[in-house]
């Protein structure tokens, strides 16, 4: 069954940027492109509904239902048209997670799209004090471009390759022939990562050629580094309790 998509208007688009920032490890990606959305004051104008989103509805605190959907935010930046695809949703299934994301590229392919970023999180499973941002890429001659604004290009990295809405679009963007990225920050995984969405959202800023107000990010980024200091206490107190088992 094919998605429903309901738009509250129609904004007239050109050599437009999509930027994908669903839910994923960390949150990395969502938390960097829904602040990017509010900093460029972007406006919903659109709204998609899919089977494969969970058949539910939320309740606000005015007691309006809430229906679980992805949505389709516009802004400008300088000459370009910047398309969000924002939610708090993404596909139950791998046949969902195609069909979701190909009944909206489907839908993006009738403005004049030039680039996709898809940005995530790059799970390590260990703690990162210093998250990088590693990248993928639909054709080899963007790889330079990105490294220049300080996108880190390992082989085969990472090891499991990349899933849901990020791995779709990057894959419609190479089948389409539409430059595409995928923008992974570095995160342990553990908590929501502000830290890590804070570089990832550097290196969007740097492409798209606009500049962010990063304080509350930077502000969250600071208790990151909190907990992670409180986890590698907890880490060393349990080495140091396991050693002890070997005494006496």
């Amino acid at each position: 069954m094919e998605s429903i998509v309901r738009y509250d208007f129609r904004p007239e688009l050109s050599d437009i940027v999509f930027i994908e920032g669903l839910p994923g490890i960390g949150n990395v990606g969502k938390i960097a492109a829904d602040h990017l959305a509010e900093k460029l004051n972007a406006k919903r104008f659109a709204c998609i509904y899919s089977p494969d989103f969970p058949p539910q509805v939320t309740i606000g605190e005015d007691g309006v239902a809430d229906f679980a959907r992805n949505e389709l935010w516009h802004a400008k930046a300088g000459e370009k048209d910047i398309v969000f695809l924002l939610g708090d949703y993404q596909g139950s299934s791998p046949e969902g997670q195609f069909l979701v994301c190909h009944d909206i590229m489907e839908e993006m392919m009738k403005y004049d799209l030039k680039e996709i970023l898809t940005l995530g999180g790059y799970g390590t499973g260990g703690i990162v004090t210093e998250p990088r941002v590693f990248g993928a890429v639909s054709r080899i001659e963007l790889k330079e471009e990105y490294e220049k604004i300080g996108v880190t290009f390992e082989p085969h990295e990472p090891k499991g390759g990349i899933v849901g809405a990020s791995a779709m679009f990057l894959a419609f963007g190479q089948m389409y022939k539409i430059d595409s990225v995928c923008l992974m920050g570095e995160t342990s995984g553990y908590f929501i990562d502000h830290k890590s969405a804070s570089e990832v959202l550097k290196i969007v800023a740097k492409r798209i050629g606009v500049e962010v107000d990063m304080q509350e990010l930077d502000t969250h980024a600071a208790m990151i580094d909190e907990l992670n200091q409180k986890v590698k206490e907890l880490e060393n107190s349990r080495c140091s309790n396991d050693d002890l088992g070997y005494i006496g």
